[in-house]
C-alpha cells in the first residue's frame, strides 16, 4: 500500500482500475482547513496526464511496473519487434501503443520494455540518443552567437529544434524525454 502523504515523483499506484504514475506532487498546509496532496499523474496504459488533490490518508494498491532491457530490432507495419537481451526471445509490441516512444529510438536501440501483469503497456527509450541530422537549412557562419533555433530532421524522421549552425550530417544529442537538442556530439 502507498499513502498519498507519501507520495514521491515515479511512484506507481492503482486507482478506480487504472494505473497512475506520480509525475509532480506538492504536500498544501493551507492556514485553514486540512492539508492536501496535490498532484499530476499520468495514466499508464493510456498516458493522458490528470490533476488530482487527495487526503494525505488516502491509501492506494502500488502498481508493480516491470522493466525489462530489450534491443529495437524492426517495425513491420503495425508492429515492433524487440529482442530480450539475455534470453534472445522476440517480442512483437502493437505500433499503436508506443509510437510516440519510438519516436528518437534506430534499431539496435536498446530500450526497457514495461509491462503490467505481464501485459506491454509502454517503452522508455534511453534518456539521451545521438543522431545524425538528415536534412536542415545550410547554416551561416557566425550563427553561433544568437539563440535561434531552426526545424532539423533526424535520422528517425524526428523533427528537433536546432542552432543555427549545425548541418546536415551532424550528430547531435537529444533528450528524449523532452525532444531537445543538448549538444553537437
Amino acid at each position: 500500500m502507498v499513502v498519498a502523504g507519501d507520495f514521491k515523483n515515479g511512484v506507481t499506484f492503482e486507482m478506480e482500475g487504472q494505473v497512475y504514475q506520480v509525475i509532480e506532487f506538492q504536500h498544501v498546509k493551507p492556514g485553514k482547513g486540512a492539508a492536501f496532496v496535490r498532484t499530476k499523474i499520468r495514466n499508464v496504459i493510456t498516458g493522458a496526464t490528470i490533476e488530482r488533490t487527495f487526503s494525505p490518508t488516502d491509501k492506494f494498491e502500488r502498481a508493480q511496473i516491470n522493466r525489462r532491457d530489450m534491443e529495437y530490432l524492426y517495425n513491420d507495419g503495425d508492429l515492433a519487434y524487440f529482442m530480450d537481451t539475455e534470453t534472445y526471445e522476440q517480442l512483437p509490441i502493437n505500433m499503436s501503443q508506443i509510437k510516440d516512444s519510438l519516436v528518437f529510438v534506430k534499431e539496435n536501440m536498446v530500450c526497457k520494455v514495461l509491462s503490467y501483469k505481464d501485459n506491454v503497456i509502454g517503452i522508455e527509450p534511453p534518456m539521451f540518443v545521438e543522431l545524425e541530422v538528415t536534412h536542415t537549412e545550410p547554416g551561416f557562419k557566425g550563427d553561433t552567437a544568437t539563440g535561434t533555433t531552426k526545424p532539423a530532421i533526424v535520422e528517425t524522421g524526428a523533427q528537433v529544434k536546432v542552432p543555427l549552425f549545425i548541418n546536415q550530417g551532424d550528430i547531435i544529442r537529444i533528450d528524449t524525454r523532452t525532444g531537445e537538442y543538448l549538444e553537437r556530439a
